[in-house]
């Protein structure tokens, strides 16, 4: 067996050992992937062609100028190629709660010229977003990490316009992984109505649609 197999099983079985204490972990706590693991965070997961950046962003339906937000964007991951996509007349606002991942992801914008993203430091829930500001938003393996998803999905829907999708990326891989119909049942509760799924029952991105009758007001 070469060297390059060897690392490559090595980093499986890291990978494998990491997911499990993570999942226990996170039976009792909210536990969110630490900043130190931004490097798992970083690597589209061969095993899930559903959760690769590339696909996430496929399936947003993206157009240039439009506004875009990555909630717990991590790295950045989808965060650069989205702003790639909606050019520099459109703005993606990657949000965190973690200060190491939001520098991580400032430092692959300006890396890659990129000046149309802006960062924020804070939690899904807290009332920072506005109201029928954005086109698009992301919760890309993040949904099981928030303590209140109701509020967090209340104030995503506001945050959209009219017409606006949100995309919720799970994989079963995650140990916050949240069922198709866990995001159905939420998303449902607080205005949304489904759009379109891709994926399987234990890898899937479900996009959900703020509907263009809402009466949500600026």
């Amino acid at each position: 067996m070469s060297f390059a197999a060897y690392v490559f099983l090595g980093l499986v079985g890291l990978t494998g050992l990491v997911a499990i204490i993570w999942r226990v972990a996170s039976r009792r706590h909210s536990v969110p992937c630490p900043v130190w693991l931004r490097w798992l965070v970083e690597l589209d997961n061969p095993f899930a062609k559903t959760n690769r950046a590339a696909v996430i962003v496929q399936h947003l339906d993206l157009q240039p100028g439009m506004a875009v937000l990555d909630v717990g964007c991590g790295p950045g991951r989808v965060t650069i190629p989205i702003a790639e996509q909606v050019g520099q007349q459109g703005e993606v606002v990657a949000m965190d709660i973690q200060a190491g991942m939001l520098h991580r992801a400032e430092e692959k914008a300006r890396a890659a010229n990129l000046t149309n993203i802006r960062f924020l430091q804070a939690a899904a829930g807290e009332g920072k977003l506005g109201r029928n500001h954005f086109d698009r938003s992301l919760l890309v393996t993040v949904l099981g990490e928030i303590p209140d998803r109701e509020a967090a999905l209340r104030e995503i829907f506001d945050a959209l316009k009219p017409g606006g999708i949100l995309s919720v990326t799970e994989i079963i891989f995650d140990p916050h992984f949240q069922t198709r119909n866990t995001v159905a049942r939420l998303a449902r509760a607080v205005g949304f109505r489904e759009k379109a799924l891709h994926g399987s029952r234990v890898a899937f991105t479900l996009n959900l649609e703020k509907p263009h009758d809402s009466q949500q007001q600026n």
